[in-house]
């Protein structure tokens, strides 16, 4: 996966611990929610992220992004994807999201089609989720049933894309609490952020990263979580910080400031153990992609994504 270097990107792992109501447990999603409403629902979202990586290895981690950031806000609505119109203002303007975030054209050409085949009837916030899965798949990482009959939302909240998406500089405290408000723990934290100027163990990856992040200028600078496996979904990056080789402060922040060495415990395990990872992320997904989700009578299905239905 890749970032900017003045940006905050979410992974996120988790073991067993479930804290938030779960609406997969009250019956509120389903798997083969569209199984007679759209049974080629899937097939379509799919095939689309497909091409879309194929031409742009970097749309995998942007597509996964996007559902991330749009479940730590009001919860996995698709709010992230409505535009300014009346009186929405857009969570794209928002300080964690504008200029850095992408994809949206992709959501856009998968809910096309999916209203030619089937009107009003998949939402935006299922699309975001099923691409997250289908975008992390094509990557070599693992796959995982995608739970889905969410609504999408009315509105926006650029306060909250603000508040709640966790900044580039924040401290170890500051990103648990931030998890927290979400009704995820420590194990579902892995936040990376600031730049890179405090990695002072290695020469050799200190002057790669001032090649590609000088002191002054390219602010936007595109550079890979990690320099060995760039294009794959692997266990790389938990190496990587056990080796104090994290690209981003918040790798240091993860290990530095963990004085009780659960955070360590689990970088070390996810570093050895590539299955429990992949076994871990998946269920952290599923876990992220339930808070406060609409259903039922709340919500709608929009036609377009970035807009309400008027």
């Amino acid at each position: 996966m890749e970032i900017t270097r003045a940006f905050c990107i979410l992974l996120v792992s988790v073991l067993n611990a479930v804290k938030i109501t779960s609406s997969v447990e009250d019956g509120l999603l389903y798997l083969d929610y569209y199984k007679e409403t759209c049974p080629l629902a899937a097939e379509i979202v799919s095939r689309n992220v497909e091409i879309a990586v194929l031409k742009d290895p970097r749309m995998a981690a942007s597509l996964l992004r996007l559902h991330f950031h749009d479940c730590f806000v009001m919860g996995c609505d698709a709010s992230i994807l409505l535009d300014n119109n009346g009186d929405i203002i857009s969570e794209k303007q928002a300080g964690p999201n504008l200029n850095s975030l992408r994809g949206f054209e992709v959501i856009d050409k998968i809910k096309h089609l999916l209203e030619e085949a089937c009107p009003l009837t998949v939402s935006c916030a299922d699309i975001l989720a099923m691409v997250a899965r289908d975008s992390v798949t094509l990557r070599g990482g693992p796959s995982w049933e995608v739970w889905l009959g969410r609504k999408d939302s009315l509105k926006a909240s650029f306060d909250g894309a603000n508040q709640f998406i966790p900044t580039p500089n924040s401290s170890l405290e500051t990103l648990i609490a931030n998890f927290n408000q979400q009704g995820l723990d420590v194990e579902d934290l892995v936040a990376l952020s600031e730049k890179y100027d405090k990695y002072q163990r290695y020469r050799t990856f200190r002057r790669i990263l001032r090649s590609i992040c000088p002191e002054s200028g390219r602010d936007e600078a595109i550079a890979p979580l990690d320099f060995l496996t760039p294009a794959k979904f692997d266990n790389q990056y938990y190496i990587n910080i056990h080796q104090g080789n994290g690209l981003l402060g918040s790798d240091n922040v993860l290990v530095n400031e963990d004085h009780e060495g659960e955070i360590k415990k689990l970088v070390w395990d996810f570093a050895s153990d590539q299955e429990l990872f992949f076994s871990s992320f998946a269920k952290s997904v599923v876990k992220m992609g339930n808070i406060n989700v609409l259903t039922g009578i709340d919500g709608e299905i929009r036609k377009n994504c970035r807009f309400v239905n008027p």
